[in-house]
């Protein structure tokens, strides 16, 4: 029980608009143990970053239950048990890329000294060492997403939630990016929650894949990996690869039939 981090029970949103009610999620049962990089996976508009978006205290559920850290995702955000990267890098182009990674620090009140360190350590983490006095602007899409990622390490949540967050960059760069979260997840052991729309993508960096129906918002099933913690890119090319992926592929096929 105590590697319980997230637990979603029967839960449910429902957003009221001027064209009536729309069922975001819907009688979602979730439960993600520490350490897990579990990625979310399902068409556009089926509630994966809406429920992200519930662990962050970013939308309130109107039915069920969801626990963070054994808290609510309001006393979990107050104790700032998570960091949060979107799909864009959202960094501020008159700071630099330290006093990007700055910002949380000093909200938090954190002493000087302590938030340089604290920069230092999570430059070295996403291997941008060197570059802590550019600008965004003279940094690639890449570069400036691992900027974002450095942000939310910063003070050290147990808990990443990540929306997308390489959605938008070329095959190559996202190919090297995935390689190297999965490097800094090795190294830090946080407990990642991951939307994506890639199937090849959930598949390498996951060890659990949700697999989620067309609004509302459902779990349809969820997928445990089979694949080692070490992952090379041309495992991509093994038959057990190929096999997860197709089984995410079928649970995505049927996920829309039962909706149909």
């Amino acid at each position: 029980m105590d590697d319980i981090v997230i637990k979603a029970e029967n839960l449910c949103l429902t957003f009221e608009t001027n064209d009536g009610p729309v069922h975001a999620l819907k009688d979602v049962d979730l439960t993600i143990d520490k350490g897990e990089f579990v990625s979310f996976i399902g068409p556009s508009g089926c509630g994966k970053t809406t429920f992200l978006r519930v662990l962050a205290d970013l939308e309130t559920p109107t039915g069920g239950t969801v626990c963070v850290n054994g808290m609510t995702p309001r006393e979990a955000r107050r104790k700032r048990a998570y960091g949060f990267v979107f799909q864009a890098a959202g960094l501020y182009p008159w700071r630099t890329i330290s006093g990007n990674i700055k910002l949380p620090l000093e909200i938090m009140g954190i002493p000087r000294a302590e938030q340089k360190q604290l920069v230092e350590e999570v430059l070295d983490l996403v291997h941008l060492s060197g570059f802590e006095n550019k600008f965004p602007w003279q940094l690639s899409g890449g570069m400036q997403q691992r900027a974002s990622i450095a942000r939310a390490l910063a003070f050290h949540a147990d808990i990443l939630l990540m929306d997308e967050p390489f959605g938008a960059l070329d095959e190559i760069v996202r190919d090297h990016l995935n390689e190297q979260l999965l490097e800094l997840w090795a190294k830090t052991n946080k407990t990642i929650g991951f939307v994506t729309h890639s199937i090849p993508e959930a598949v390498y960096l996951s060890t659990k894949i949700v697999v989620m129906s067309p609004r509302p918002g459902r779990v349809t099933e969820v997928i445990e990996s089979t694949l080692p913690k070490e992952r090379p890119l041309d495992i991509r090319e093994s038959p057990e690869f190929l096999d997860l992926a197709h089984r995410v592929r079928e649970g995505l096929r049927a996920g829309h039939e039962d909706d149909a």
